[in-house]
């Protein structure tokens, strides 16, 4: 990844995975290891942030930095199949994913010419948060 493949990261995306790892740090200083019960809800907050947080700069790599996405999944420490859905939900690639809800190579190649072209579309608010665990019956 050479410097003429790097384009610049456009201000709102610096700016959101700032804020991203900056709540996820929030909830992390306030979390108490002496009471776990009142840590969990913060840790969980924190994880959903870095979350966020990995999937935007893996998008961010890929955009603005030439990376492929089986690189940035293995920085991540993902799979590349794991790649593509969260990317669908970034702000930077969101709006270049397929009906799917992934985003390929071919999606990241045309956000990279429309952000050299500056044409970039940004993908509308997620409605949706990613799914989470929930359990069928209670355990008591």
């Amino acid at each position: 990844m050479g410097d003429e493949a790097r384009r610049s990261l456009p201000a709102e995306t610096e700016q959101s995975l700032r804020t991203t790892i900056d709540a996820a740090r929030e909830a992390l200083d306030r979390a108490d290891a002496s009471r776990p019960l009142d840590a969990l809800p913060l840790l969980r907050a924190a994880q959903e942030h870095l979350t966020s947080a990995v999937d935007e700069a893996m998008a961010a790599v890929l955009v603005t930095e030439g990376g492929t996405i089986r690189t940035a999944g293995a920085l991540a420490g993902l799979s590349e199949n794991a790649v593509g859905p969260r990317l669908a939900r970034t702000s930077l690639l969101g709006a270049y994913g397929s009906e799917a809800g992934r985003v390929t190579a071919a999606g990241v190649e045309r956000a990279r010419y429309d952000l050299e072209e500056g044409r970039h579309r940004v993908a509308p608010e997620a409605s949706d948060p990613p799914l989470r665990f929930r359990a069928r019956r209670s355990s008591t």
